[in-house]
């Protein structure tokens, strides 16, 4: 063979030029065997992936060239020759010296490990052929640790091996995000954006690399090539564990190709399989479980929801399931839920053996399966009470069968049940036996703790209720309870106080439960605001989501203020629109307990969530708000600008709420002192005052001196208690601003310092001393070239701490911290101390007020001294505002059960305050409420009678027509009344009789008449100046006939005058005229032309009223009204009664 040219190392500036960016590792002189048997020279040329053939003249032009993934085999026939076997032929080489043919073989096996580092060569290596694995050496590179098991490596050789250009970005991705993260999950999510055929070359690179454990794909439609890829990486990853593919827009038959792909796998890897939203259908489930029979390790997760699974497919699973053992110990998630009719056949008896079996289950879901609960946890006794936590029968049958009595394994399940920690029934129609057993089995289990029960839309409505007041006082291992859409309704009133006594209940769900009336609805939340502000409530959560409770939602609204437990709310769903939004934000500037807010669906516009904005700049707790999308989207509409401001003012403030900052001490002790002592204060004032009323009354009195001496001591304690609050609370915090905390932390903080040099200095050592091991030429070289200390001591110099770390960490970071959490303690120890103080004095001044009365009630007449107080002290209406009981000696209040503390009243005029059962106040009922749905509520019973006897008409606003003739007179009606008025005296004359005389009207000539339509409607004329109005009812004087003479002649005679509200008539708050005007202009198509009847509602003037020229002095009556169709409909059937009456 002639010698070969030599080549210089480097290629020529014109190879350069052809190849372009990519770096070439090996450039060799070789001679090429064509066709004809004939050696032509050639310079091999290989890049990372590719060996280029170019000739020998200028310019280079390349001849051929192929990619390492091409290369089938590599022989040598001698050790100067090497045939490289590729997909488009053979590659006869030869070379110059054993040497050259040597570094070929080893740059062409380190290009393939680096784009294959999994797999095998797919060659034999010639055993003449040593190859060097030094460390410098090109075929140990391939086996260095790389980025993310150098899936970038395998990817452009993938791109190369196909012809497509290499992604940068998604090498980037990988190397970057998916390497700082130590991700493992390959998310197609992330690279949605590619083509299909640049994200298939991104699937196959998995088949390769050892880093990556899982593949996912949620919600995205994957086309056909990346279909394949997948199937390809299942058949050939070393390390692919799980499979997550949940709405992917699989094909029919694609389950059936993933079991083929397993089978083609020597030993799969494969543990964790999700096919959601997919049809697998039950081919494809049979073909799985075939491969599930041989499956060596088993699966830990397989996930099949929403699969359209039938029962032939669940047989084969079934099946699978109890005969491969390795199932039975170590599936721990199963999910075969919303299969519809999955387990409603007898093909479902499979699935209960295998659950019935011992076996590893931590999370089994059979929602929307009908399935048969009943004999499901007769099952699940069996097998799965040691380690389940997590069930869900979801919208199944509770039984198959037509059964009265519900079968004992319900109770014992729950009752044996280890490490269950969700149970959810949500829309199962449990009957009342069942729900019964299900709290018994609870109650007696002594292993479970903080549950979540999820109840909601089972229908339990008033059946289930009796059993929840009856049992879930003493269930202890609920912690968690989902109520919503129960109907339970007006059953709410008994059931929300059982609620509250259940103290180890954290989270309660009550939503789509308050279909009842407004005054039921009131109450209902009443007792719900009751239950969060009992002192030792243990709610920490609460949703009444989509109750629609409107306006009314202000009243628990109103209690987040004062709240001290809450720290979820969610009022999302409830209408209650920018004024609910106004009683929020209140509410969101003195709570200081609250974390996480849901208040979406309320018809909030711009002006509410300004509301909250503002509320927010003084609220420093809230950390976390739902996004409001459906109301700030109906806001951002009509108000984009301002919408879109206050969002990113309340944006920043649950920022700034993050960080850390917390309420400002101040701000937090004058809210605790407004909220929670500012109550028992008042009250200590109260009876302050009242004593020292009653004590005056005793001066000089021989009897009372000792009681009168203690009343002043204790007068002057409750003087002194005004100011206790404050004072204990500043003494606090002066003693904990300079505490043995503080020095402490002071001392601390210079061994701490002391501590961070030394660990930095044996840092350093450590750090040296490797890399003198490492390194030791290099590392003495550079310790020669700094001089001095040399390299460690510039290392020390850059190894310094920032200054003041230590102190800063301990006394601003955890100094302040603690002295945070201090301050909360201290607070409480004031509150407690004032109010024991505080109630201890309330008791000491009732019973020196009791005393003092006693006194004065059996010795006003012989000691001269003044009489006792009236009994009708103005001062209860605030006791009432205040949510006090006052009590006085005889007359207990309607509702009272005697006098304080069950004790009777005294029967001298005494006083005792009850203090409240919640001591924190609350906000108010806003004024909006009371007419913003309906009329308003009357809460308070009717009125007691009035001294005369007569009650007050409740409609008297609208007049009304007679329903029958006259039968009795006000005189029958008075005795048969029992000597006192009658309660519908002088209602039968007013509609039948006319009481007020009409003064002549001046003669004017006749006006034409005018057609009208419907009742007459009301006309004003103009009046002379100077003369008021006459106040008569339009409709009297339209269609009846006025005679002065017969008004004058029989005058009418009243009994008990009354200003009656009607149509046409001025208002009750106006006084009555005196007299009638005698002159006017009346027109003629007003004056009445019948008899005196039939006449509207008038103003019934006394008896003694003089009827005369009016005088300037007098008022004039206020202008009618607008008459509404009620009061022209009475005025039109009293003219027709009048017409006829008067014939």
């Amino acid at each position: 063979m002639a010698a070969l040219r030599p080549i210089a190392p480097q290629p020529p500036q014109s190879i350069r030029r052809v190849l372009g960016r990519p770096r070439i590792h090996l450039v060799l002189p070789a001679r090429l065997e064509n066709q004809s048997r004939r050696l032509e020279e050639r310079v091999l040329v290989l890049t990372a992936w590719r060996l280029h053939l170019f000739g020998t003249k200028l310019p280079p032009k390349a001849s051929s060239s192929f990619n390492v993934l091409e290369i089938r085999s590599i022989s040598t026939p001698s050790p100067t020759q090497v045939r490289v076997e590729t997909e488009r032929g053979p590659f006869p080489l030869a070379f110059a010296c054993p040497e050259a043919a040597a570094r070929l073989t080893r740059a062409l096996g380190a290009a393939l490990g680096r784009a294959l580092p999994s797999a095998p060569p797919p060659w034999p290596r010639p055993p003449e052929s040593p190859l060097d694995t030094s460390p410098t050496s090109e075929s140990s590179a391939s086996t260095g640790h790389s980025v993310c098991g150098g899936f970038s490596e395998t990817y452009a050789a993938l791109c190369d091996y196909n012809g497509v250009s290499c992604r940068e970005e998604v090498q980037w991705d990988v190397d970057t995000i998916y390497h700082a993260e130590d991700n493992r999950e390959f998310n197609l999510l992330d690279f949605s954006h590619l083509d299909s055929r640049d994200l298939a070359l991104a699937v196959s690179a998995l088949a390769y690399n050892h880093w990556f454990r899982a593949l996912s794909c949620r919600d995205l439609r994957l086309g056909g090539e990346v279909v394949e890829q997948v199937l390809h990486a299942v058949s050939r990853s070393p390390s692919l564990e799980e499979l997550i593919l949940d709405n992917a827009g699989l094909k029919a038959d694609f389950a059936t190709r993933l079991a083929a792909a397993l089978g083609e796998h020597p030993a799969p890897p494969l543990r964790s399989l999700v096919l959601a939203h997919g049809p697998v259908d039950d081919r494809g489930l049979t073909a799985l479980s075939q491969r599930f029979l041989l499956l060596p390790g088993g699966l830990r997760r397989l996930s099949l929801p929403h699969a359209g699974l039938g029962p032939r497919g669940l047989w084969a699973l079934s099946r699978a399931l109890g005969s491969n053992p390795a199932f039975r110990s170590r599936l721990q998630h199963l999910d075969l839920s919303r299969n519809p009719g999955l387990l409603g056949a007898p093909d479902g008896a499979g699935l209960y053996s295998f659950l019935a079996q011992p076996n590893a289950l931590l999370h089994l879901d059979l929602a929307s399966t009908d399935c048969a609960v009943d004999v499901l946890f007769g099952a699940l006794l069996h097998g799965c009470c040691p380690r389940l936590n997590y069930l869900n029968v979801a919208r199944n049958t509770f039984s198959h069968r037509k059964a009265r009595e519900t079968p004992p394994t319900l109770r014992q399940f729950f009752c044996s049940a280890f490490a269950l920690a969700h149970v959810s029934l949500a829309g199962v129609r449990v009957p009342p036996d069942a729900l019964r057993s299900l709290f018994q089995g609870l109650a007696a289990n002594t292993h479970l703790s903080d549950v979540h029960l999820d109840l909601s839309g089972c229908e339990l409505r008033s059946p289930g209720a009796r059993v929840l007041r009856e049992l879930l006082g003493g269930v202890s291992a609920v912690g968690s309870l989902d109520l919503s859409d129960n109907g339970f309704d007006a059953d709410l009133l008994t059931l929300v106080p059982v609620l509250g006594k259940n103290k180890a209940l954290k989270h309660l769900w009550l939503g789509k439960n308050f279909n009842v009336k407004a005054r039921t609805l009131e109450e209902i939340l009443q007792k719900l605001v009751q239950m969060i502000q009992e002192e030792d409530c243990s709610l920490q959560s609460l949703s009444v989501a989509d109750s629609r409770l409107k306006a009314r939602t202000s009243i628990l609204v109103n209690a987040l203020g004062s709240n001290a437990c809450l720290a979820k709310v969610d009022l999302s769903g409830n209408l209650m629109e920018d004024v609910g939004a106004k009683m929020l934000a209140k509410a969101l500037q003195i709570n200081s307990t609250l974390r996480s807010l849901a208040w979406d669906r309320n018809n909030t516009t711009a002006v509410g969530f300004q509301d909250i904005a503002r509320a927010m700049q003084s609220n420093y707790t809230l950390t976390f708000m739902a996004l409001p999308l459906s109301d700030l989207t109906a806001a951002y509409r009509s108000a984009p600008e301002r919408t879109d401001a206050v969002w990113q003012k309340i944006q920043w403030c649950l920022l700034r709420n993050g960080r850390g900052p917390k309420v400002p001490a101040d701000q937090a002790l004058r809210l605790h002192r407004g909220i929670v002592t500012s109550t028992a204060e008042q009250m200590l004032c109260r009876l302050s005052g009242r004593v020292q009323a009653t004590a005056r009354g005793l001066r000089g009195h021989p009897g009372a001196q000792r009681d009168l001496a203690e009343a002043r001591e204790l007068l002057r304690e409750a003087r002194n208690a005004r100011s206790l609050f404050p004072s204990l609370a500043a003494l606090g915090r002066v003693v904990a601003g300079d505490g043995p905390v503080r020095h402490l932390l002071e001392s601390v903080a210079g061994d701490v310092a002391k501590a961070v040099d030394k660990e930095l200095q044996a840092v350093l050592e450590a750090l040296a001393g490797r890399a003198a091991r490492l390194c030791p030429r290099a590392l003495g070289a550079a310790e020669g070239r700094w001089g001095g200390r040399g390299v460690r001591g510039a290392a020390a110099r850059r190894l310094r701490p920032p200054p003041g770390l230590a102190r800063g960490a301990l006394l601003e970071q955890a100094g302040q911290r603690i002295r945070h959490q201090l301050g909360e303690v201290t607070l409480a120890a004031v509150t407690f101390l004032t109010n024991a103080v505080v109630e201890e004095l309330l008791r000491e001044l009732r019973r020196v007020h009791r005393a003092l009365a006693q006194h004065l009630g059996g010795s006003p007449e012989e000691s001269g001294g003044p009489p006792p107080p009236p009994r009708g002290d103005p001062l209860n209406s605030t006791d009432e505002e205040l949510g006090t009981a006052i009590v006085r000696g005889g007359t207990p209040k309607r509702g009272d059960s005697g006098g304080c503390f069950g004790v009777p009243p005294p029967p001298q005029d005494t006083l005792a305050l009850q203090r409240p059962k919640r001591c924190r106040r609350i906000r108010p009922t806003s004024a909006f409420l009371g007419h913003a749905e309906g009329p308003p509520r009357r809460d308070s019973p009717s009125p007691p009678s009035s001294p005369e006897g007569a009650l007050p008409h409740c409609t008297r606003a609208r007049p009304r027509p007679p329903h029958r003739p006259p039968s009795r007179t006000p005189g029958g009606s008075q005795a048969e009344a029992g000597g006192g008025p009658p309660l519908d005296e002088g209602l039968e004359e007013f509609f039948t009789r006319r009481v007020l005389p009409r003064p002549p009207p001046p003669p004017v000539p006749p006006l034409p008449p005018q057609r009208r339509r419907g009742p007459p409607r009301n006309r004003q004329d103009p009046q002379p100046p100077g003369e008021p109005e006459p106040g008569h009812h339009p409709a009297s004087t339209q269609e009846q006939g006025w005679s002065p003479g017969s008004e004058e002649a029989a005058p009418p005679s009243i009994d008990s005058p009354r200003v009656v509200e009607g149509a046409g008539l001025p208002s009750p708050q106006a006084p009555p005229p005196q007299a009638l005007p005698t002159s006017g202009a009346w027109p003629a198509e007003q004056q009445s032309p019948g008899g005196e009847e039939g006449g509207g509602a008038t103003l019934e003037a006394p008896p003694t009223a003089p009827t005369g020229t009016s005088n300037g002095s007098r008022r004039p009556v206020p202008p009618k009204p607008k008459r509404t169709r009620r009061a022209q409909s009475c005025d039109k059937m009293e003219a027709e009664g009048g017409e006829g009456g008067g014939t």
